[in-house]
């Protein structure tokens, strides 16, 4: 299946996208796309659906990100070993982890806003893991239990922020809008092998990136044991999974995002995404 979530920001229901690529609503079935409903009973019941007796959704209908109220937005950083070699690092010998807050979770197609100061806005593709069970402590070879689905990732990043401002990783991954999740949560029945996709990246029709989950250092079922010793994975944690090279970071010279640019990117089998860049508001929202 091909689960999503549709709707204004913040009041967005659940749905899915049938066989002839149109949207059905779910809300009658399921408050939400989130961890509770992640579960294999659950995605068993949803699959039994006929889609054709689901209500229609209007195609120009904004896509939100793909699952609700996600706990823990966990990366992967280094773990595509050719872009490990275009920033000049060595692949680690054990997952770099860090996090991006779920504040900056958004649509696939939203906008992404290059927060004030910014110099160095980058770009990721990158294949994300939905868990849909509790793992805690699971053995690589049982850990694709707990996976309900993919979905495609833009993990936009600030350079400057991540690297030149001290301290970790996060404070340059996290900003709002850092986190374009979907457009889709594509079950694990519908992807055979999630590490023979492959994912490209476009600005403003020049690709830069054009990679393969092949090159993927450590793959999922070790991602997923690997990070249940350090803390309990809950069904609608995110975990991506990192990214191919070609980034803005990578160029010779760089090449970082300016507003009024368009980025599209997609992984195979997941769908695409497209972002319009823009510059952070002048006057901040009011609380």
């Amino acid at each position: 299946m091909k689960l999503l979530r549709f709707g204004p920001k913040g009041h967005e229901k659940p749905g899915l996208l049938d066989a002839d690529g149109v949207i059905r609503d779910l809300s009658a079935h399921i408050d939400d796309l989130h961890g509770h409903h992640l579960g294999q009973g659950s995605l068993a019941e949803l699959a039994r659906l006929d889609p054709a007796r689901l209500p229609e959704v209007p195609a120009d209908t904004r896509l939100g990100p793909c699952v609700g109220r996600v706990g823990k937005f966990i990366c992967i950083g280094l773990n595509y070993s050719d872009h490990a070699a275009e920033t000049g690092a060595e692949v680690p010998p054990e997952p770099v982890v860090f996090n991006k807050w779920t504040s900056a979770i958004c649509g696939p197609n939203d906008d992404v806003i290059i927060p004030r100061g910014s110099q160095k806005t980058d770009w990721e593709v990158e294949l994300g893991v939905v868990i849909g069970k509790r793992a805690r402590y699971v053995e690589e070879a049982n850990a694709i239990e707990h996976v309900a689905g993919y979905c495609v990732v833009n993990d936009v990043s600030e350079r400057e922020f991540q690297l030149e401002r001290s301290g970790t990783w996060d404070k340059g991954k996290g900003c709002d809008t850092f986190g374009p999740l979907g457009p889709w949560l594509v079950t694990t029945d519908e992807v055979p092998d999630p590490h023979d996709l492959a994912m490209w990246l476009e600005v403003d029709g020049h690709r830069y990136q054009d990679g393969s989950t092949r090159t993927m250092v450590y793959r999922i079922p070790f991602l997923v044991s690997y990070l249940s010793r350090f803390m309990t994975l809950e069904p609608g944690d995110v975990i991506s999974t990192g990214t191919p090279p070609g980034v803005g970071m990578g160029q010779k010279p760089p090449v970082y995002l300016k507003s009024g640019q368009q980025m599209r990117l997609g992984v195979e089998g997941l769908g695409t995404q497209t972002q319009h860049v823009v510059a952070d508001p002048a006057t901040p929202p009011e609380a």
